[in-house]
């Protein structure tokens, strides 16, 4: 109302927490199951579970904008939350799947553009040229000008404008004129007014000179990478480093290799060059020059919190999916214990077998199978537990399907529970739940409602990282030897 203007950066933040896969697991996923994400989500709204996302805004002034470290229009910068709180102002709840997925999904045009008033754009380079660029791409995707009246993207407020005609046209217009001003329908249609609510760009005064050039202040290219490294946890940076050497190693030319060490990762941090330098058989450089030989400002490169994951990790289990193991003569009291604590808990239990269609419990009860286990690989899973039942426990043990199973969810640092007979299937896999104390993340017992409640406990805390270092587990001989000595 007094004219004042204020940047606004807008978040989405999922009320379940952000999480991540493994590298291993993700490149697993996308092999078995190209459309694992889209099913997840798919089932989570069918089951009720429906996810959640806040809505929240970082709002400061042009006075705050110049006295950061960094220029708020380049788009490869972010604003530390320790600087400029989110403020959260609202949310969005997916509570329906589409009916029709192309109508309602393929179809969407999203266009930076469509804004309501009160709304202007910034000089940001990347937005200034995705403003063109959406619009441009709609008009080609979606056959002509007249996507917005696909009933996907139909307004919600019904609005007029200056189109008339053209490929695809559905409303059917009526009058003589379809420009303004004009004398022949009473000067309709016509602009709104800016008083009347219309579109107005904010008056910002500019001063400078036209080059073809960047900006001085899109210049400083290390001080947020080593911000967001300074960030990270043990975990994280571990994963930063895998990443990094994973995709270096792909790179042919040895100079290149060198070079990226000597001119991006020596910028950034020491310890990152070093660690990934060793994985490439390389010595890791001296410490680089910073962009434009400017050593990065101490503020600028300070940890943010924020940015972790892990430290800003909400626990819970809710819509989180575990895998129960069972074959015939399992015991179906452990399955319908587990199965009720996890419903009682948000999440829910699926049970897999060598096959489909049902199991003869240890009572002769029908226990119905969910999936067979060669075709739910664990990488879509949340956690395994395996059932009781001496029987099923021996059919499981002779399973390659099976170790294999246990020992790729065991890899991935998920949490694995075995109820009674169950911990002879870990023992076959080498995943002995005695070690140097309990192993982490692993539950067993004879008491399902007991082992259950650890593993939810686990559950909730998503992975047991203290197991990513131990590549070799426990063999099944050392097991075995070891409970004979107790």
């Amino acid at each position: 109302a007094k004219g004042a203007s204020r940047f606004v950066k807008f978040h989405w933040k999922p009320v379940l927490g952000a999480h991540s896969l493994v590298w291993d697991e993700a490149q697993k996923i996308a092999g078995k199951d190209p459309d694992f994400n889209r099913r997840d989500l798919w089932e989570a709204i069918e089951a009720g579970n429906y996810p959640e996302f806040e809505l929240g805004v970082q709002i400061f002034g042009d006075k705050q904008a110049d006295a950061f470290d960094f220029d708020i229009l380049d788009a490869t910068k972010l604003i530390p939350e320790e600087i400029v709180p989110v403020k959260l102002i609202g949310k969005m709840v997916l509570d329906k799947n589409p009916d029709n997925y192309f109508a309602e999904t393929e179809q969407v045009a999203f266009c930076a553009s469509h804004v309501v008033p009160g709304i202007d754009f910034t000089n940001d380079p990347l937005l200034q040229g995705r403003l063109f660029s959406y619009l441009d791409t709609q008009l080609t995707r979606l056959g002509g000008p007249n996507f917005h009246e696909i009933p996907i993207n139909r307004p919600v407020c019904p609005f007029s404008n200056g189109q008339r005609d053209g490929m695809h046209r559905m409303t059917i217009d009526t009058g003589n004129a379809s420009y303004d001003p004009n004398s022949l329908d009473g000067g309709y249609p016509a602009e709104v007014s800016v008083e009347d609510g219309g579109f107005a760009s904010y008056p910002e005064r500019i001063d400078g000179i036209k080059r073809r050039v960047r900006s001085d202040s899109f210049a400083d290219h290390f001080s947020q990478p080593t911000m967001f490294w300074n960030s990270m946890s043990a975990v994280e940076k571990d994963h930063i480093v895998d990443a990094f050497s994973f995709e270096l190693s792909k790179v042919e030319r040895p100079e290149i290799r060198e070079r990226v060490l000597a001119m991006v990762l020596a910028n950034i941090d020491p310890e990152l060059t070093a660690r990934v330098a060793n994985h490439l058989g390389l010595p890791a450089p001296a410490t680089g020059k910073r962009a434009n030989g400017r050593s990065a400002k101490r503020a600028a490169s300070a940890p943010s919190p924020a940015l972790s994951m892990m430290n800003a990790a909400r626990p819970g289990v809710k819509t989180r999916k575990v895998a129960i193991l069972a074959a015939d003569g399992v015991d179906g009291a452990t399955i319908d214990a587990m199965k009720a604590a996890l419903n009682q808990a948000g999440a829910s239990g699926v049970v897999l077998g060598p096959h489909l269609g049902s199991l003869k419990g240890r009572n002769g009860t029908p226990i119905n199978v969910d999936h067979s286990i060669v075709t739910m690989p664990s990488v879509v899973f949340d956690g395994l537990v395996v059932a009781g039942g001496a029987k099923s426990a021996l059919a499981l043990s002779a399973s390659r399907d099976v170790i294999d199973f246990i020992n790729e969810a065991y890899r991935h640092c998920k949490p694995i529970a075995a109820v009674g007979d169950g911990e002879r299937v870990l023992a076959s896999a080498g995943v002995s739940p005695q070690r140097s104390g309990p192993a982490p993340g692993i539950s067993v017992g004879t008491n399902p409602a007991a082992v259950a409640k650890a593993f939810i406990a686990a559950l909730a805390r998503h992975r047991s990282w203290d197991r990513r270092d131990k590549d070799v587990v426990i063999s099944a001989m050392e097991h075995t030897i070891s409970r004979r000595a107790r």
